[in-house]
């Protein structure tokens, strides 16, 4: 991969518009150029920076246990400039205390930056991003993102450290939850939305916030799917398959983006030259800040290309990296390295316009007390609109994966129903992972959904196990209520902290004994509905060939129960498609449906993997195909799709190749349908995917009726990181494929003759 040196860069600094933004407050005597020239003029060394030295609040921690400094100490690092901006604090009162220490008692006035992580809500919690991604949803995606930025702004807060928009392709990896899955078209298509849900089309607007796009980059496809760990992507794949999404967010109008912790080919992303230089600023021209995740500067001294902090902070400032969230390195090293003349003031000055523009952009300077309005604050947080879109994205988020007989959905005739497993009546992990700022009480549990909906049924409520322990002791309790009921509703899967950050884990099997409780239940011959809340996905094989009916139910938010109860009861006929792969057995981890060819495929009888010896690409115990696939899921009614059609057979560069296909909704309910259109480059420069997703529409069909869906195709659609590192199309042969997911598709023949 080609390197930057590490040299003294001299950077000229542009003035520039991000194309979500609006013109410059009216009310302003200057331009925002000439107020951001005035200010650095009159800043010192070290006021500069302090404009790079984001801190954690005493709120919350989303890091290694930090002594956060005693309140005095804080609000004099305030007065004297030190901070540039606080995060993961709430409140709008307590923000606008902060604001006039920084606005009314530090030497400058500079206004604060506050920052949170507003991964999937702030009081309302929407389900986790990777189950909002099962909705393939993108108008309903982006206005959870807007609900989400309607609540922190009313709570004070000015910065989301999201989207993620990682792309994984290991489910091991616990931040999978945080990000839109395995596919960098989807993932794209989503990093956008969100974008655009949390920053609207006016950073001054008070009801909107800046967003911050992270981890550039590579994050997701860390080593054995271990947190923090170390990747090794090509150049191929790094443009192809993690950069996407990136680009999609930065052209959505992103404000900011935060570098990585891992390391990528040798270099730690917070330092690397190529992406953040090369790529991010130089081929993509963004012009935003970019903010370091927590202490991640100062750990490049661990990963050893560092020597200590101070050539840490050398380092991450040269290569573009604005902010040192926690490490403090910038705060205490930059100043003397710009004396000593090891550092150019230049490449200073360059980072600290950047924030203090976004800081112009968020209309803090004209008027920062806006986001510190109390009145706003107990009027829109919790609003019933707010959790009515909860409701709805949470519905739209379940992913039914299993149906056997029709067991759902449950009609008049169940009259008593046992709700069995840890998550059944457990409020705390409803809200799911990065929800720190939700209150667990206000969460519905599955039980009280069920028990709204169940109207005549008797409902009862057995543990059954613990999430964190191996116990048996209360499987007898559990099988009795099982034997007493018409239906079985297991409520099982990972608690909240059991993926995410930190939250890896090498077996991606139902934690502690939830398996073994599940088996025990099933001996008693009763009907089971298996609830499977998770932040990744499972390996569910066991539930697959012996429960009749399996739910996707992820960690669905704050009216997590009342949109579970609602699929179960028919009242919503469940929609969504799986954005990632569920394998048969961990040893199958990376699994993707948009793997390459080998030399040597396996395509013998998946259903007997060890029933022939063949020197193939195979495992000997399993097949290679995922228990379910990427773009998979059911519904209460059944679609069939025509035979597709072409308009043409070849296209040249600048034509247009249109694909027709006929869906038809052939049973007794109204359902929708996500319609995918996948292509297939059958030649290349360099060797391309057996599929790739290009397309997508979701419908809604009537009972019976039949849709005719069209899809367009152009060169730009074929196009790739070709061998010699130019993108665009190849003129060859193709092949488009369409169905409902990606195993299931029918394919034609078409020819790209000239580009």
């Amino acid at each position: 991969m080609k390197r930057f040196t590490t040299s003294i860069l001299v950077l000229s600094f542009t003035f520039f518009t991000f194309t979500s933004f609006t013109s410059p407050q009216k009310a302003a005597k200057e331009p925002i150029e000439e107020r951001i020239e005035a200010l650095l003029a009159k800043m010192t060394l070290e006021e500069k920076a302090g404009q790079l030295n984001f801190v954690v609040g005493e709120l919350f921690n989303t890091g290694p246990t930090q002594n956060s400094p005693k309140a005095q100490q804080f609000n004099e690092s305030i007065r004297k400039g030190q901070i540039t901006g606080v995060f993961n604090i709430h409140g709008a009162e307590y923000i606008g205390k902060l604001q006039r220490l920084a606005v009314k008692e530090s030497r400058l006035g500079i206004p604060l930056l506050i920052g949170a992580d507003i991964i999937h809500g702030f009081k309302t919690i929407f389900p986790i991003p990777l189950g909002e991604s099962a909705s393939w949803d993108l108008a309903a995606i982006e206005n959870g993102a807007r609900v989400a930025a309607l609540e922190s702004t009313a709570g004070g807060i000015n910065l989301t450290f999201a989207p993620m928009v990682d792309i994984t392709r290991d489910s091991r990896w616990g931040r999978v939850a945080e990000g839109a899955g395995e596919d960098p078209y989807l993932g794209s298509l989503i990093a956008a939305a969100r974008v655009k849900g949390f920053q609207g089309k006016d950073l001054a607007d008070p009801r909107t916030m800046a967003a911050c796009v992270k981890h550039f980059v590579a994050y997701g496809a860390a080593e054995a799917g271990r947190d923090y760990n170390t990747t090794d992507v090509s150049e191929y794949l790094l443009r192809d398959v993690y950069l996407p999404p990136f680009k999609a967010a930065l052209d959505a109008g992103s404000a900011t983006l935060m570098s990585s912790f891992n390391e990528l080919n040798g270099v730690p992303a917070t330092a690397n030259m190529f992406t953040m230089q090369q790529i991010l600023r130089k081929e993509w021209g963004f012009k935003g800040a970019v903010i370091s995740d927590w202490q991640n500067i100062t750990e490049m001294v661990q990963h050893g290309y560092s020597k200590d902090h101070g050539q840490a902070a050398q380092q991450a400032l040269l290569a573009g990296t604005d902010v040192d969230m926690m490490g403090e390195a910038y705060l205490r090293f930059i100043p003397e390295m710009v004396k000593s003349g090891k550092l150019d003031q230049k490449v200073l000055d360059e980072s600290v316009r950047r924030v203090l523009w976004l800081k112009f952009k968020l209309g803090l300077f004209d008027k920062p007390y806006q986001y510190s309005d109390t009145k706003r604050e107990k009027k829109e947080i919790r609003s019933k609109e707010n959790l009515a879109a909860a409701f709805d994205m949470a519905r739209k988020s379940i992913v039914l994966l299993k149906n056997q007989g029709n067991l759902l959905p449950l009609t008049a005739n169940v009259k008593r129903i046992a709700v069995i497993g840890p998550l059944g009546n457990n409020k705390a992990d409803m809200n799911g992972t990065w929800s720190f700022f939700g209150e667990e009480q206000h969460a519905v549990s599955f039980l009280e959904g069920i028990r709204k909906y169940a109207k005549g049924a008797e409902v009862t409520y057995a543990q059954g196990c613990d999430l964190y322990s191996n116990t048996t002791a209360m499987f007898a309790e559990a099988v009795a209520a099982a034997q007493k009921a018409d239906v079985v509703i297991m409520a099982i899967g990972e608690s909240a902290v059991m993926n995410g950050e930190g939250a890896s884990r090498a077996d991606v099997g139902l934690p502690g004994n939830q398996l073994d409780l599940v088996k025990e239940i099933h001996k008693t011959g009763k009907p089971i509905v298996a609830l499977v809340s998770s932040g990744r996905a499972l390996e569910l094989s066991w539930l697959d060939q012996n429960i009749p009916a399996i739910l996707a139910t992820w960690s669905l938010g704050s009216e997590a129960g009342n949109a579970v109860a609602s699929v179960l009861y028919g009242e919503y006929n469940p929609a969504g498609k799986l954005p990632l792969s569920f394998p048969r057995a961990v040893g199958q981890l990376p699994l993707y449906y948009n793997y390459k060819n080998t030399g040597r495929m396996y395509e013998g009888n998946h259903s007997e993997p060890g029933s022939e010896r063949v020197y193939r690409s195979r495992y000997r115990d399993v097949p290679n195909t995922p228990l379910y696939p990427f773009g998979y899921g059911l519904s209460y009614t059944t679609f069939s799709y025509g035979k597709p059609t072409l308009n043409k057979s070849s296209l040249a560069g600048n034509e247009t190749l249109t694909v027709t296909v006929e869906v038809t909704n052939t049973g007794k309910v109204v359902g929708e349908e996500v319609v995918q259109l996948y292509i297939r480059d059958l030649v290349g420069s360099t060797a391309r995917p057996v599929k790739q997703l290009k397309k997508f529409q979701k419908l809604s069909f009537a009972p019976g009726e039949k849709k005719t869906v069209t899809f367009t195709l152009n060169a730009t659609d074929l196009s790739f990181w070709r061998q010699d590192m130019t993108f665009g199309a190849e003129p060859g042969d193709f092949k488009v494929m369409v169905g409902g997911n990606s195993r299931d598709t029918q394919e034609l023949p078409f020819t790209l003759t000239s580009i």
